[in-house]
Parts: C-alpha cells; sequence; structure tokens
C-alpha cells in the first residue's frame, strides 16, 4: 500500500496542470515568457528584467476596401455611371522602443499601388511629439480623418479643392490626398474640466510643398500648421495656416491658405463646419461646408451636408451642393453608405443635376 501511494504521489508531481470547468485556461507559453527575466544584449553588455514588448510590439497588419457606384443624370456624364473601385489599402502600424510608433501603407486606385504613407513618430510626450515621413497635412479637420469616419461618402469640396487632394491650382502631378513628405511637431497640453481633457491641441509641418512620392522641385518648403482649443470634451474650434510655393512648367508659383472650422464629434453624434481660403499668383478660391449626423438606433445613422465651392471666388463660378446619406452599419468592420446629391453647379452648362452614390466599405 505504501509503494502505491509513493507512486501515486510520484505521478502527481509529473501530471500536466488540470483546469476547473468555466475556469479560462492560461496561456502557460505567455505567462512563462512574462515571468521569466528575458536577457537582452545592449552593446556588449547583457541586462536582465526586459522584456521583449520593451523594444517592440509585434506589427499589426490592416486594410481596407471601398467599392462604389456612380450615377448622374448631369448632361455628358452618363458614361462616368457605373461600378468602380474607389480604393483598397493595406497597412502595418507598430510600435519600436515603446515611444518610437510607425506606419506604412501603400494604395491602389484601379491601378498599380502606390505608396501613401510612411513615417515614424516619437511620442513619449503628449504635449510635444515629433513626426517625420509622408503623411497627412496639418490644414482643416477634414483633411486628416479617414474615409471611413467623415460621415460622408467623399470628402467635401473643400477638402478636395483646397487641402491638396485634387488641387484647384493643379499644381501636383497626381492627386495626393491631402498628404506631403517632412517633419511636423504636436501635441495636446493644459487639462481642463472634471475629465482633465486637453484645452489646447496643435500642429506644425514643415513639408517639401511637391506632394507624395516626390522630391521637393523648388528647393523651398512649404509650413502648414494648426492650433485648436477644447472648451468642452470633444468640441473643436481650430484655426489652420498654409505658406508655400509650387513649381511647375510655367515657374515658381505662391500657393497661401488660411481656414477656420468647428468639430464635435461623439458616439455617432457629428456637427463639424469649415471654411477655407485659397490665394496664389495663379488664382484664387474658397469653400465651405457644414455636414450633420445623429444616430437613428445601432446600425443606422443619417447625415446631411450642405456645401459651396468657388473658383476664382465669385458667384458665376459657385458650385452648391445639398447631400443627405444614410448609412448602415452592417458589421462593425461593413458598413454601406449611399449619398443623394442635389447640384446646382453655375460654373458649368447643365447647371442643375442629380447625384447617386452607393458605397461598401469593408476593413480587417
Amino acid at each position: 500500500m505504501k509503494k502505491i501511494i509513493t507512486l501515486a504521489m510520484m505521478a502527481s508531481l509529473f501530471a500536466l496542470p488540470s483546469f476547473a470547468e468555466g475556469e479560462p485556461e492560461k496561456d502557460v507559453k505567455n505567462e512563462t515568457i512574462e515571468e521569466n527575466a528575458l536577457a537582452q544584449v545592449d552593446g556588449d553588455e547583457i541586462k536582465y528584467g526586459r522584456t521583449i514588448t520593451d523594444y517592440t510590439t509585434g506589427p499589426k497588419f490592416g486594410g481596407y476596401v471601398i467599392g462604389k457606384y456612380d450615377y448622374t443624370d448631369q448632361e455628358g456624364k452618363h458614361d462616368g455611371n457605373g461600378f468602380t473601385q474607389r480604393l483598397v489599402r493595406f497597412y502595418v502600424d507598430g510600435t519600436i522602443l515603446k515611444d518610437f510608433a510607425y506606419r506604412i501603407q501603400i494604395q491602389t486606385n484601379n491601378s498599380s499601388f502606390h505608396m501613401k504613407d510612411f513615417f515614424v513618430e516619437w511620442k513619449k510626450y503628449a504635449a510635444f511629439k515629433v513626426k517625420i515621413g509622408q503623411f497627412k497635412r496639418s490644414f482643416c479637420f477634414d483633411n486628416p480623418m479617414n474615409p471611413w469616419d467623415i460621415y460622408t461618402v467623399a470628402y467635401s469640396l473643400m477638402t478636395k479643392y483646397l487641402t491638396g487632394h485634387s488641387d484647384y491650382l493643379n499644381c501636383d502631378a497626381a492627386s495626393n490626398g491631402g498628404r506631403d513628405q517632412g517633419i511636423q511637431v504636436q501635441g495636446d497640453f493644459l487639462p481642463v474640466g472634471s475629465d482633465k481633457h486637453n484645452l489646447i491641441h496643435y500642429q506644425v509641418m514643415v513639408s517639401n510643398g511637391s506632394g507624395i512620392n516626390s522630391s521637393d522641385n523648388d528647393s523651398k518648403k512649404d509650413v502648414t500648421a494648426t492650433l485648436q482649443f477644447q472648451p468642452v470634451k470633444n468640441l473643436y474650434i481650430g484655426a489652420f495656416g498654409w505658406k508655400g510655393t509650387f513649381h511647375n512648367t510655367t515657374g515658381d508659383h505662391t500657393r497661401n491658405r488660411y481656414a477656420f472650422g468647428v468639430k464635435y464629434d461623439n458616439k455617432g453624434y457629428c456637427f463639424r463646419s469649415e471654411y477655407a481660403h485659397g490665394q496664389s499668383d495663379l488664382g484664387n478660391a474658397d469653400a465651405w461646408y457644414v455636414v450633420g449626423a445623429a444616430p437613428v438606433n445601432s446600425w443606422f445613422r443619417v447625415s446631411a451636408q450642405y456645401q459651396q465651392y468657388r473658383k476664382d471666388k465669385t458667384a458665376e463660378n459657385a458650385q452648391n451642393v445639398f447631400s443627405i446619406i444614410p448609412e448602415f452599419q452592417i458589421h462593425k468592420n461593413l458598413k454601406l453608405q449611399l449619398q443623394y446629391n442635389l447640384n446646382n453647379n453655375k460654373a458649368v452648362a447643365d447647371k442643375n443635376y442629380n447625384e447617386l452614390w452607393a458605397e461598401v466599405y469593408f476593413r480587417f
């Protein structure tokens, strides 16, 4: 009997761990990594007590696809009706040494892939971060936003023509998506209120002014900047400035702009309005928009937008658009947006026309 008891005790020492029903099973491998000190080589010295997460996180891969259907009854534009691929994007995010974040993002629009973003940002201090690479310009609220989050099927005419998406001056060789190559400092500081939200946000960017994936073609630099106040959490009041130049086949030209706006976004409710003005030796333009959104329930939201764009800042060239946008959130990573546009465009022959857009968004 003593031999049997002894053998049973020895067997219990070498048995695999068991888990009671309903108790979550532990990740033995990860637990071991966290509890045991890892040797890390720092120059010629081996230091203990660090884990791999002190140095880097595993890269996060993702992307999203936007497919679109267009219809218009504008005279001469019917050949544009149909299904298109608005964009397909793939990205990788991660951190190095905890204080450095990076992103690489590529995109295709019915053509070959091109680099959209590549940057690294030192973010040790919330009040002073430094980003270098290719990324969105710090100009206007609308521009830096992801297409998933703007509450409309397309960016506003203000964003399209005055932030470098498809510039009214036709100063860039390709659509730049509001991006440029350069260095930026930004931060948030001065906590206020019971929730201690930061009152002030700022960004200052020095960039080539030549758009994405191209070198500086005039050896001069653009400066874009914003100063924003958040008196109440999620409510921002901002001013924006852009001073720069660009080069084309006719020589060097000025490109100076300013904008101001207000933004509130919280739990599916949104109000956003901005005005922007552009001045150049090649011509002036201005635009403004106002958009509002409200959820009907957990899967259905309705937005409305009114906007105006004026090339040369004249009423004779004004384009006015009223839009209504129902949105169906089928899944957290899948949604459908419809947008009806009533256009009054004095810059074209057929001044009054209707548009219907539909987009399916899928992200992973």
